[in-house]
């Protein structure tokens, strides 16, 4: 029989016949009127003729459901397709039944009456077998993961980190009390029973899962809504994943019972562990007989070894001993043994794994003994006391630095002292030189060696001034000044105190390079560096070079140097040739009180000071050095901005002449313990028409006051460090005596501490030692002419 024509016939011929599922044509009526060879095969024919000459109704033939071609014409007549269609099938021919999967549409004409249905049919028997079998698969692993303790789950986790559960077996329900359809139905349910303090440690697990971690174990606590507090294991493993994400298995199980059975377990441990502790860091028991030694759990960890390491501590931490401590050691064992000492105490160094030293207290005692005395079983503990030694020397060192602190201070008072006399008998040398000058006359051929006498004189009190300027402290005071004269004033006591085996080389430039400074700290500075360079030598001869430019820093520069601004600066730089400094020693050689010298030779304060100097200046000091090359230290410091820099001209040396007395006949009272000063002053004051009277201490003038009440004095004039009462005690108690008394104190460390109890004995004035003894009558002349006006 041959088929009726067809469109199919003609172009999609070929391809209707290709097709590898079933493709037809039936009308509406359930008659097939076109199949292809795929749907002929299908149906257990041979041909589409054979097939098409057999199938007369589809509902009743082909269905195992008749029902089923009457949903497949209400999907058709309603949506005008169906897909997806799936409904069990006889093969026409065999009976055997099948799935299948339809796809088809109705096909109208132009009026719009349906001609016929076309479609495809899908094989899909094997599909609905292996979902039945997973089906089945799925009811057995129900079945029996209800037997297992616990919750088994399989979780699908998108890559968003959303959650949608595959499978949750029922044990769910006794670790939380919901049923498993609960969490199926809202994954997010666990989330609500976390435990606040396991919530830090459950999104690391989850950040660890999503970054692709395969296996994963974690145990946490759950709230119940009772309060119940549990605590689960959660083991899990990814199993497999596409693009959207990955499927993970695994199991919760509720460890409660185990972790309150840990807990006390722990606290039974950390009983015992804390009885060893009161005992040492660790304990050791010795068989003397077989030389076997037990440890304490811990003890290689404090040695630096980890439990893994194969090393016999014993001989390990004997052979690890100090040299230098090693016979200590054997001689307090020895007396131990011996019994001369009733313990055995130990303090020695042993080194680690790492190579380093830790200093350890060992102590034992001998348990047993043999019938002849030889111990036989020792035990004892090992105490790390590494931070306990680092205390002592770190103490030990504190100590000898104050001491060499308050020596160097000793040495400051002291050189004050010094100083001061010096200036008493400078004083009375330029005071005697101006008054032989006026004796012998201006052409007299002695005044040349009078005016050389008194260069030098001048210049002797220079070098005392300086003195009394590093001996004493004093606030800061920053002034405006060029820094070039300054640097040279430092540089010539640097001079006197070098050795003759260093030369002192400097570069100045003839501009003062003003800057905004404290004249004694920026000498200060200079001197520190200098000493500094000087003790570098080590006793070697060689150079020290002192130079001072300006700079001009940008802003890259500036930032290298410690954060300066871009701008003009004065670099004091002070270089020697000595052996220089390793990287170690120039990261810490501004720490205070580290020195590289032998104990005593320095306190290590020096740099320290000169770093602290510069920063409150607003500068910065770097060092250039290398081992062999010498060192260079160079100060960076902001040039003021204003008026001429250069350094005033030094006044010259003149000989000064008496001045007039205010008013002839006024009665001077001066007093001073140097007796040469108290003669000279007492000349001069006389010779310049003062009425005088001079004493040599504190108490013969106030006993003088009280012997002559009615003498009447218009000014006393008294030095203020006296033995015996000070200057400030004379103006206490001559005030007492004469309450309008003008009272003048004279000194040569005048600061805010002398000038405050000045003014409350009420003092009128407080002086510095003048340079010269004109300058003293001179000084006297004004404090008479202010009393009068």
């Amino acid at each position: 029989m041959t088929p009726p024509p067809s469109p199919l016939d003609g172009d999609f011929s070929t391809l209707f016949n290709f097709l590898p599922i079933g493709a037809y044509r039936s009308s509406p009526e359930g008659r097939m009127l076109r199949a292809n060879q795929a749907l002929v095969s299908l149906n257990g024919y041979a041909s589409e003729w054979e097939m098409l000459a057999r199938v007369n109704d589809i509902a009743q033939e082909w269905y195992v459901d008749p029902t089923r071609r009457a949903e497949f014409k209400r999907q058709l007549e309603r949506d005008g397709f169906v897909r997806g269609f799936i409904s069990e099938i006889h093969r026409h021919k065999t009976r055997e039944r099948v799935w299948i999967s339809e796809n088809a549409h109705g096909v109208r004409d132009a009026a719009g009456v349906l001609q016929y249905y076309e479609g495809t049919v899908e094989d899909i028997t094997d599909r609905m077998r292996d979902q039945k079998a997973l089906r089945e698969s799925e009811e057995q692993l129900r079945l029996i993961t209800a037997q297992v303790p616990g919750a088994v789950f399989a979780v699908y986790v998108r890559n968003d980190g959303g959650r949608e559960y595959r499978f949750l077996s029922a044990g769910i329900r006794d670790i939380y009390g919901f049923e498993a359809d609960d969490l199926m139905r809202n994954p997010a349910l666990l989330a609500r029973y976390f435990h606040p303090e396991d919530q830090a440690m459950l999104e690391r697990d989850r950040q660890a899962i999503l970054a692709g971690q395969s296996s994963l174990e974690t145990e946490f606590r759950v709230v119940l809504p009772d309060g119940t507090i549990k605590w689960i294991c959660n083991r899990s493993c990814a199993v497999s994943a596409d693009d959207n994400g990955f499927l993970r298995v695994g199991v919760l199980f509720d460890i409660s019972d185990r972790k309150a059975a840990e807990a006390a377990l722990h606290a039974s441990e950390a009983l015992w562990k804390l009885a060893l502790e009161s005992t040492g860091d660790g304990l050791w028991d010795w068989n003397l007989v077989t030389d076997e030694e037990f440890f304490s759990e811990g003890m290689k960890a404090m040695f630096g070894y980890d439990e893994a390491d194969d090393v016999n501590l014993a001989v390990a931490l004997d052979a690890c001993t100090h040299p230098e401590d090693v016979a200590q050691m054997q001689a307090d064992r020895l007396a131990h043994f011996e019994g001369r000492s009733p313990v055995y105490r130990n303090e020695r160094r042993i080194r680690c794994k790492d190579g380093q030293w830790k200093w350890v207290l060992s102590r034992g005692m001998v348990l047993s003994r043999d019938e002849s005395g030889k111990p036989l079983r020792m035990i004892g503990t090992h105490t790390d006391i590494t931070e306990h030694k680092q205390a002592e020397a770190q103490h030990r060192a504190l100590e000898a630095q104050l001491r060499e602190s308050q020596k160097m201070e000793a040495i400051g008072t002291l050189a004050g002292g010094v100083a001061h006399d010096f200036n008493n008998l400078l004083a009375a040398i330029l005071g005697n030189l101006v008054l032989a000058r006026e004796d012998l006359g201006e052409q007299h051929p002695a005044q040349e060696s009078l005016t050389e006498i008194n260069r030098a004189a001048i210049r002797a009190r220079q070098l005392v001034q300086q003195i009394l300027t590093f001996s004493r402290r004093q606030t800061q005071e920053m002034v405006r000044q060029p820094l070039t004269p300054l640097v040279e004033e430092a540089l010539g006591l640097m001079r006197s105190l070098l050795p003759a085996s260093l030369k002192l080389v400097a570069r100045l430039p003839a501009a003062g390079l003003p800057v905004l400074a404290d004249a004694t700290q920026m000498q200060q500075v200079l001197m520190n560096l200098c000493t500094n360079a000087w003790q570098a030598m080590e006793g070697r001869s060689g150079d020290i070079t002192v130079a001072l430019r300006d700079v001009r820093l940008d802003a890259s520069q500036g930032l290298q140097l410690g954060g300066l601004a871009g701008g003009a600066y004065a670099c004091l730089s002070v270089a020697d040739n000595g052996p220089g400094m390793d990287e170690a020693t120039q990261q810490r050689i501004f720490e205070p009180f580290f020195t590289t010298k032998a104990p005593g030779a320095g306190t290590g304060l020096g740099l320290a000071v000169v770093h602290g100097i510069v920063k409150a200046h607003r500068g910065v000091i770097a060092l250039h050095s290398r081992p062999g090359e010498g060192s260079r230290f160079d100060v960076y410091l902001p040039l003021a901005a204003g008026a001429a820099d250069e350094a005033p001209a030094p006044a010259p040396v003149t000989v000064a002449t008496a001045a007039a007395p205010v008013a002839p006949g006024k009665h001077v009272i001066y007093i001073d313990d140097y007796e040469a000063l108290v003669f000279l002053v007492g000349r001069l004051l006389r010779k310049q028409g003062y009425r005088t009277s001079t004493f040599e201490s504190g108490e013969a003038a106030i006993a003088w006051l009280r012997e002559h009440p009615d003498d009447p004095v218009d000014l006393v004039v008294t030095d203020q460090n006296m033995p015996g009462i000070s200057g400030v005690d004379v103006a206490r108690e001559a005030r007492q005596l004469r309450p309008g008394l003008r009272v003048a104190i004279v000194s040569g460390h005048v600061n805010d501490k002398l000038i405050a109890e000045a003014t409350e004995a009420g003092v009128s004035d407080v002086m510095g030692k003048q340079d010269s003894m004109d300058a003293l009558g001179e000084a006297i002349r004004e404090l008479l002419e202010r009393a009068t006006r």
